[in-house]
C-alpha cells in the first residue's frame, strides 16, 4: 500500500527549498492568466527558492526560470508537498 497523500496547502506556508506540485489556482481571471504566461500551470513542480528581506515577494523555480510572486498570491495556490 502506498502512503497517505500530503493534503494541500497554500503554497504561501512553503518554506525555502520546499518542492511542491500545483494542485489549483484560486486566483481571479487576471492573475491567473499572467501566472500561466509564465509556466505556473496545474500539474508543474515548483521549488521555493527564497523570501525577500521582508518576507515578501517570494522567488520560485518554475520550469527552469525563476519568478517572483507576491505573498497575498502564493497564498491562494494550493499545492501538495513533494
Amino acid at each position: 500500500m502506498s502512503a497517505a497523500a500530503e493534503p494541500a496547502v497554500p503554497l504561501s506556508t512553503l518554506q525555502p527549498g520546499a518542492r511542491a506540485k500545483v494542485l489549483a489556482l484560486n486566483l481571479p481571471d487576471e492573475s491567473r492568466g499572467r501566472l500561466l504566461e509564465m509556466g505556473l500551470t496545474i500539474g508543474v513542480t515548483v521549488e521555493v527558492v527564497r523570501f525577500a528581506p521582508m518576507g515578501d515577494p517570494l522567488e520560485l523555480k518554475v520550469r527552469g526560470s525563476h519568478i517572483s510572486l507576491r505573498k497575498s498570491d502564493a497564498s491562494a495556490i494550493s499545492v501538495q508537498r513533494l
